[in-house]
């Protein structure tokens, strides 16, 4: 079967619902693998992507009651619920001044009392302090509940916040679209349909948006396989989606705690049969704070062409378990695509070239090590802010 499916490939055919489950179950994972890298290699050489970006997460308050999540607090009043004031959240970039990131990335809980006009100052005030500085912010889940609380459209939400500064849309809440296993895991908020025409207005509107699909919970095969082509039938109709993010389930502290987190192994053939279906959106990310930096690393010779980037201020992996680190220098991403045998790129949200780095021979020790303090210093800060606002 593979090996029809790798014909299909090769003669550019798209592949079937059919197909994608097949390679779901190929025992052979390797050469799964290999045609996504084939594939891979066809649409960017030996190019990986990586950019300077700064997560922020404002507020974990949120009125959704999903299984899988470790993040979020019902109440305010909650032990370990917290919201950043503006000034907190504007010192989050004006911190890194010194090296600054060229994105900021902002995902959210759901709050129930914040105004609008929060978001709006918000935005403002990022790019009061960095005018360049591009602003991918609020999920569609987010969208939707703007649009449900204030009582907007989607495109007036969309509308309001551009002109505030808004520049893109991350990925985030796209789960799993089936809506039995949706209702299961994730009541409350928006349903498939609605992130699915959330990205679609966004992109009515001129805007670029990433998805995302959390595996390796209740779902099966068949629900990623559909999960998959639904982004496809909506890509086919907007051309909107610049990549695509598998999330791995993490089961630490959360509804789900009794299952198992993905293996390795289902992590490197989601991203694979990813690339191999998704044959309209341009980039797959193995985004490392999900995968841990060692499988995000073996990914781009699974089909990823991207590892997201420095993050630094990321708490909702982290909160269910992730042994991922807090961040990783823009050194450290290098010395991973050069490992992988990569060409590193450094990019813009928008895929945008900033800096071409060398397809090179492993860099030297010292400079690992020099890398890796910045990274851990950067780890530490984060802690102790960390512990500080759950102590507060």
């Amino acid at each position: 079967m593979l090996s029809v499916i790798a014909d299909k490939v090769r003669r550019g055919e798209r592949l079937t619902f059919d197909d994608g489950i097949a390679l779901f179950l190929e025992p052979d994972l390797l050469a799964v693998g290999a045609l996504a890298n084939e594939v891979r290699v066809q649409r960017h050489g030996d190019k990986t992507y990586f950019n300077r970006n700064l997560r922020v997460e404002i507020t974990n308050v949120c009125v959704a009651e999903c299984l899988f999540c470790s993040f979020a607090k019902l109440e305010a009043h909650m032990p370990g619920a917290h919201t950043m004031s503006l000034e907190e959240a504007w010192h989050e970039l004006e911190a890194r001044m010194d090296d600054p990131p060229t994105e900021i990335h902002v995902v959210n809980g759901l709050h129930p009392t914040l105004p609008f006009s929060f978001y709006e100052d918000l935005l403002r005030g990022f790019k009061h302090i960095k005018p360049d500085v591009h602003l991918k912010c609020f999920t569609a889940v987010e969208i939707h509940f703007f649009a449900q609380h204030f009582g907007m459209t989607y495109e007036e939400v969309l509308v309001r916040l551009r002109k505030a500064g808004l520049d893109s849309l991350p990925g985030g809440g796209g789960e799993i679209f089936d809506e039995d296993v949706r209702s299961r895991i994730s009541a409350g908020k928006a349903t498939g349909a609605e992130y699915l025409e959330v990205h679609r207005v966004a992109h009515r509107l001129g805007m670029f948006t990433n998805a995302t699909m959390l595996y390796g919970h209740i779902e099966t095969f068949a629900h990623r396989v559909d999960h998959l082509l639904r982004l496809r039938t909506l890509q086919d109709e907007t051309k909107g989606l610049q990549a695509f993010i598998p999330l791995a389930f993490h089961p630490d502290g959360n509804g789900m705690k009794n299952l198992p987190a993905p293996t390795a192994t289902d992590d490197l053939r989601t991203i694979a049969v990813s690339r191999l279906l998704l044959d309209n959106v341009d980039h797959i990310k193995a985004y490392w704070v999900s995968l841990t930096p060692d499988v995000a690393q073996i990914a781009l010779r699974f089909g990823a062409d991207d590892l997201d980037g420095t993050v630094v201020h990321e708490t909702i992996y982290k909160t269910a378990g992730s042994r991922s680190p807090g961040a990783l220098g823009d050194g450290e991403l290098v010395r991973l695509i050069r490992e992988a045998g990569c060409t590193p790129i450094e990019r813009d949200t928008l895929y945008n070239v900033v800096r071409e780095y060398p397809r090179a021979e492993v860099p030297e020790a010292a400079m690992k090590v020099k890398d890796r303090k910045r990274a851990a210093k950067l780890a530490i800060v984060q802690d102790a802010r960390d512990a500080k606002e759950m102590n507060s």
